[in-house]
């Protein structure tokens, strides 16, 4: 298995963006040699993607004819105008955001009670205030339901992870975005004004940038 090592810190990181969003991509190789996307919810748990949906339907045929697989999954904090460091060049403008992507195969899972934990890691992410029974193959009114419904899940092979926050920028160009966003106080620029201090070398002092 071929794998981007990350630091235990970095591995903490991905997971915990990983738990943070709900909505990605799954893509497929198609017959007729297009690719394929299907844009649906996940879970991740134990190192493993899963993916649900009903027992027919292109998805599942594809899945059946091969296995091999691309998973992404991205949330975009901030656009940042060009005016932010730049009065005259549109150049500047750009999108600050965390994405994943892995390379894998995905397998369908039968055992019920492998599929009792894959579907109890979507509620507890997509449902964390509770409010259900929990998911087990002890209750028989889940039973015939995770009897009907299939459940993929992906391993990964290979992973790429970015996080961009400016590492880049170079002051005073990174305290004119950090101005901007606290002057144009949308719903995200906060969360993305701390991140960029915690991912900006340039903030802590470091001689480098990573990009």
């Amino acid at each position: 298995m071929r794998r981007k090592e990350f630091s235990i810190a970095e591995e903490q990181e991905v997971a915990e963006f990983l738990e943070e969003v709900t909505f990605g991509f799954l893509g497929l190789a198609n017959e007729d040699g297009w690719p394929r996307v299907v844009p649906l919810n996940f879970a991740y748990g134990n190192g493993v993607f899963y993916v649900h949906g009903s027992r027919a339907g292109e998805k599942m045929n594809l899945l059946k004819k091969n296995t091999r697989v691309t998973f992404s999954a991205a949330r975009e904090y901030a656009l940042l105008p060009s005016y932010f460091t730049d009065d005259h060049m549109a150049c500047p403008a750009t999108a600050y955001f965390k994405s994943v992507t892995v390379r894998g195969h995905a397998e369908m899972i039968e055992d019920l009670d492998e599929k009792a934990e894959g579907f109890s890691l979507f509620m507890r992410k997509l449902q964390p205030e509770g409010g259900y029974d929990p998911i087990t193959t002890e209750d028989p009114r889940y039973v015939s339901q995770l009897k009907a419904v299939s459940l993929i899940k992906i391993v990964p092979e290979e992973w790429s992870a970015k996080f961009k926050f400016g590492q880049n920028v170079r002051e005073p160009e990174r305290q004119r975005i950090m101005e901007g966003l606290e002057q144009r106080a949308l719903p995200d620029d906060l969360e993305t004004q701390r991140l960029m201090e915690k991912y900006c070398p340039y903030h802590r002092g470091d001689d480098q940038a990573t990009s």
